[in-house]
């Protein structure tokens, strides 16, 4: 039988298995006036309840309420904040991926809960990623109502982390966005990408950092700063500016590009006999997108079905809302464009497609 005398002489613990309560604790205490922040008049309590309270008597406005819920994550880009020691940045991609996708549907966004996933808690680390959350939610007009850290040693390293969240909002049933109110005639409107947002880092990380072998802190003079900055950007977060757009002028749809790329998230909304077509010679995509395919020899479809190529959100319009839904957005200092329109499927193939070559 194995000696164990030496195991038995030191008492164990939950922080000598690896997991420190005490840490967590500070890390709340920290994080607590990030989170005070994004509070709405709607939520009741603070944080460290088991659950967060949000007051539904303010949906007693709306005649037919319909809330919409999401979850998602930031995906492999939390290995770039890790690699760089930058924490505070990676919460803004957290809610653009969530609460971004709930206002598609043209609902605005009201709370959202976090989830972290630690090997080690360090309370200022942790807090960091928290604090770039609140800042996204305040950006997103959305209160943070709680949230959990889980500590996994074992499972993670020490520095090791993952985050992940939820979000609900609400909208009139009657004011619902999708494929139903889609025309032909219709335009689509572009908005711009702040970087790679939050996809694709797989093929990133390979292409740049594996195969190439570049540094995050080598400068690259076609950025304009270094690789590291460049792939941590923090992904736009659209959620005002769609609101903006459905109380100035007439919106038919949206659609948050994500993975899968331009072509098959605009799809995604586009209904049975008609097709969205986007010009490529309507915009430029930044530098890096060229860096990327350059770089790995990456086919252009490839490229286009993994990453954003400049364009984060699209708006699909009636013509005669063009131009005030241009206006709109550059009043709110967002860059967007005329990328394409909506015509019958017989003119095409498939539910989007994207032509010609990119300007630039």
């Amino acid at each position: 039988m194995p000696d164990t005398t030496g195991a038995r002489d030191a008492a164990a613990s939950y922080k000598t298995a690896g997991v420190d309560i005490e840490a967590g604790d500070r890390a709340v205490e920290l994080m607590k006036e990030w989170v005070a922040k994004t509070r709405r008049p709607e939520v009741l309590g603070g944080l460290g309840g088991f659950a967060g309270l949000f007051d539904a008597s303010a949906l007693k406005r709306y005649e037919r309420p319909l809330l919409a819920s999401a979850t998602d994550g930031v995906g492999t880009k939390v290995d770039i904040a890790r690699r760089m020691g930058v924490y505070d940045t990676i919460g803004h991609d957290l809610v653009a991926m969530v609460m971004d996708d709930i206002v598609v549907c043209g609902a605005e966004p009201l709370f959202m809960t976090d989830y972290i996933c630690v090997g080690k808690v360090h309370p200022e680390r942790v807090a960091g990623i928290v604090k770039g959350i609140a800042e996204g939610c305040v950006l997103a007009g959305c209160a943070l109502v709680g949230g959990e850290t889980a500590e996994h040693p074992g499972l993670l390293g020490e520095d090791d982390f993952d985050v992940a969240g939820a979000g609900t909002g609400v909208v009139e049933a009657d004011r619902l966005l999708g494929p139903d109110r889609i025309r032909r005639g219709d335009t689509v409107i572009a908005m711009a990408a702040s970087g790679l947002h939050s996809n694709g880092y797989s093929l990133v990380r390979h292409v740049l950092l594996n195969e190439a072998g570049l540094a995050l802190d080598t400068h690259l003079d076609d950025l304009g700063r270094t690789l590291g900055e460049e792939l941590l950007e923090p992904t736009r977060i659209y959620s005002l500016d769609c609101l903006a757009l459905t109380r100035t002028t007439e919106v038919h749809a949206f659609s948050h590009v994500t993975g899968g790329g331009l072509a098959a998230n605009l799809a995604r909304v586009v209904p049975d006999g008609l097709h969205a077509v986007v010009d490529r010679s309507s915009w430029t995509p930044a530098p890096v997108f060229d860096l990327v395919g350059r770089t790995g020899r990456v086919e252009r479809l490839e490229l286009e079905k993994t990453l954003n190529m400049g364009v984060g959100m699209i708006a699909i319009v009636p013509e005669e809302s063009t131009d005030v839904a241009l206006t709109t957005l550059a009043d709110r200092g967002l860059d967007a464009w005329v990328a394409g329109t909506v015509t019958d499927r017989g003119e095409h193939t498939s539910g989007a497609a994207l032509v010609g070559d990119y300007a630039g």
